[in-house]
């Protein structure tokens, strides 16, 4: 509502609980607030810089804020601005370069503040004792969280299927898995997941932005420019790319074809109900790739140098790799349907933001359904690693330990519940046990007797 008067003219905005009023007089600029109902407050004509602040109100309270003109009327001189800051009607004395100064040093380290509490705040889906936090430099706490090394879970989801793969070779042959294959694999699965993490990270950091358990991740919020990120992701794809090169020429080549999976990943949630099935190709393509490197050969660097060379010589060259068996590409269907289970599991987190922002799950479009879904998915899963235990004519210590890999999944349907969000990230956590017990039950079928 507007209202004028003899002294100035006002705007008053009503609310159930308070009125707030705005006054425009001659060179003056007025904000206060009324606890009771009130007509519109007059403001002083000819207010100048050198008049003094006007008393204060005996009605009101809040915040007041006085500017007068820079301008002067009918080309007298320009007036240097001034400005009074007041609190509960208390107006002060004209700023002063000192006081803006002090105020502008506040700022400073207020931001700092902030900066900290950005940098070291842990993300809602971190553990409270994650080493991040805990003992990294402040500096660095953005690129570790934007890699995701204070969520290891993730890591271990994707490194496990490999080691499942390199025991699965081993087993065939009746040996133990390599500890450099698993040395390796355990480092290019963080790296990978890292430079993943930070691409989705960049694809994504508009749908972040409106979630809130991602709302706070180094990109979305601000902490990490997406030049930076690109920086980050090619020094991480650089380093896999060294450790690829000393495996066999056929895991060169699983490695490469790798990235098509990761790159599509990001945009799945925008056009298919089923991103977590795609994430189930992306993270268990490992199993094919250790599968490969543990049936050994020469490294992929060395064949390559030597077939540069032959051709530069005018050679005719082919390079040929063995395929894989069905013991391998069954263990990656039981991968593909354990992902979908527990990553429907994570994202149960998000049913309501995810609806919000348009962002497409499994367990939007399961509902109350998630849960015998989850389980149907495991069962799956057991039963292609059944199968690849058959078919690889592994022995029968694989039993025991696979007997528990069913019985942790069955437990995590069981418990699974759409309205909790903390229990299914707890749920999803616990599939380091249930991949740890299936690496165990493959490494066990190596034995005949």
């Amino acid at each position: 509502m507007f209202g004028t008067g003899r002294e100035g003219a006002g705007l008053i905005f009503p609310a159930p609980w308070r009125k707030s009023h705005i006054g425009i007089g001659e060179g003056v600029l007025r904000l206060w607030f009324d606890d009771a109902p009130s007509a519109v407050r007059p403001l002083r004509h000819g207010a100048r810089k050198s008049a003094a602040p006007p008393p204060p109100q005996k009605d009101g309270g809040g915040f007041i804020e006085r500017l007068t003109r820079t301008a002067g009327e009918g080309g007298e001189e320009r007036p240097p601005r001034q400005r009074w800051h007041g609190i509960d009607n208390d107006l002060s004395i004209p700023e002063t370069n000192a006081r803006r100064m002090r105020r502008a040093g506040r700022r400073s380290r207020w931001w700092r503040g902030r900066w900290a509490a950005m940098t070291s705040a842990r993300l809602p889906d971190a553990a409270p004792a994650n080493w991040v936090d805990r003992h990294a430099p402040e500096r660095l706490r953005p690129w570790l969280k934007l890699g995701r090394f204070d969520r290891p879970t993730g890591i271990w989801l994707l490194m496990l299927p490999a080691w499942q793969g390199i025991a699965l070779a081993a087993a065939m042959r009746g040996a133990w898995p390599s500890p450099r294959l698993l040395g390796l694999f355990a480092a290019g699965s963080a790296l990978m997941r890292a430079a993943g993490c930070a691409f989705n990270d960049i694809v994504d950091r508009d749908i972040d932005g409106r979630v809130a358990r991602t709302a706070a991740r180094p990109i979305a919020s601000g902490q990490i420019s997406i030049g930076g990120a690109w920086v980050f992701i090619v020094a991480c794809s650089l380093v896999s790319l060294a450790i690829l090169l000393s495996l066999n020429l056929m895991s060169l080549f699983l490695g490469v074809a790798s990235l098509a999976l990761v790159g599509a990943y990001p945009f799945m949630k925008r056009i298919t109900w089923w991103p977590q099935a795609w994430l189930g190709l992306t993270f268990n393509w490992g199993a094919l790739l250790g599968f490969a490197a543990a049936r050994g050969g020469p490294a992929s660097a060395s064949v390559l140098i030597l077939a540069a060379g032959a051709i530069a010589g005018g050679a005719e060259v082919s390079l040929f790799t063995p395929g894989l068996p069905w013991a391998a590409l069954l263990l990656y269907a039981s991968g593909i349907a354990w992902t979908l289970g527990y990553d429907t599991i994570y994202a149960v987190q998000d049913i309501e933001d995810d609806a919000l922002a348009g962002v497409k799950s499994s367990a939007r479009r399961l509902g109350p359904r998630a849960p015998r879904a989850v389980l149907a998915f495991y069962a799956a899963s057991l039963g292609f690693a059944l199968a690849a235990w058959r078919i690889g004519g592994l022995g029968w210590g694989f039993l025991p330990p696979a007997l528990l890999y069913a019985a942790q999944l069955a437990w995590q349907a069981r418990r699974l519940k759409l309205d909790d969000p903390a229990l299914a990230l707890r749920l999803f956590k616990s599939n380091l046990l249930a991949g740890m017990a299936l690496f165990v039950a493959i490494i066990a079928g190596h034995w005949r007797g």
